[in-house]
């Protein structure tokens, strides 16, 4: 990165030049280290690093710290951004405010909605199922829930060729479902493309409230997962996912019970001593 300050870099001295070099150079360590090790680590006093937060526009370090995260992008100012909430992590701390992001993700809930979803789950001729990267859990997770109530559930390849070549067999009467968090990948823009052109349906599990029409999927499940600047959690979205999949098989009725009977079946038949 290229921190911008209020001053230029002519404006510093050798000591504060060599401070910004560091920061521009090596932003995710600078982030988690104290004012203590960043002065031992360049060889400059406590006080060299607090006059050059003051001429950053910053009261003290800590501030600065905070200017960074700002001004920086990727999954370390993430987790330095929850980090950097208290003086010492919490793991009470972090699981209250997950509590909070599941209030948050209620009171944004569409329950017309998520209704419609639930319906058209239990009801879909094929449902595919489409995650990339951290979300790829949520997707082997709603797999899995789904398949143990008999539906008909695969999950699409990440990316690439492998994506397109199943398209083509994707029509009316069948459902993708996707996550599209942080923002729409190429993927998931041609998913829901395909979607108008070949007649599926689609839903999306979304954490912004507001979406252009060519990135809105025909039903979107909302998630609140933090500001941009932190770590997110898939507590929030995790929650959402199973409250979907209890809707769905009380939706089913008897045949989601029946399959999930005939499989309890056939583990005490086939895996007795488990």
């Amino acid at each position: 990165m290229e921190l911008q300050l209020p001053i230029s870099a002519s404006e510093l001295t050798r000591a504060e030049q060599k401070i910004l070099d560091f920061i521009n150079t090596n932003t995710d360590t600078f982030l988690f280290l104290s004012i203590g090790q960043l002065a031992k680590r360049l060889e400059i006093s406590d006080a060299t690093l607090s006059r050059f937060a003051r001429h950053a526009g910053c009261r003290d370090f800590k501030a600065l710290k905070t200017l960074v995260m700002e001004q920086a992008s990727g999954p370390a100012v993430k987790i330095a951004g929850t980090l950097h909430r208290e003086e010492h992590f919490s793991p009470v701390g972090f699981l209250q405010q997950q509590q909070l992001y599941l209030q948050k993700t209620a009171e944004q809930l569409d329950e017309a909605t998520f209704d419609r979803a639930a319906q058209t789950i239990a009801q879909a001729k094929r449902i595919l199922i489409y995650g990339k990267k951290a979300s790829s859990s949520l997707a082997q997770l709603i797999y899995f829930r789904l398949r143990r109530l008999g539906l008909q559930v695969s999950l699409l390849p990440s990316g690439g060729s492998e994506l397109l070549e199943g398209l083509g067999q994707i029509g009316e009467g069948d459902l993708v479902i996707l996550f599209s968090f942080s923002k729409l990948s190429r993927e998931g823009k041609i998913l829901l493309e395909q979607g108008r052109r070949a007649g599926y349906q689609t839903l999306a599990f979304v954490s912004r409230t507001c979406l252009p029409p060519e990135e809105s999927a025909d039903m979107n499940l909302f998630v609140y997962r933090g500001t941009e600047k932190e770590y997110h959690s898939m507590a929030a979205p995790t929650a959402l996912l199973d409250a979907l999949v209890v809707a769905v098989t009380k939706q089913m009725g008897a045949d989601g019970v029946a399959a999930l009977k005939t499989l309890h079946e056939l583990k005490k038949t086939y895996f007795l001593d488990s």
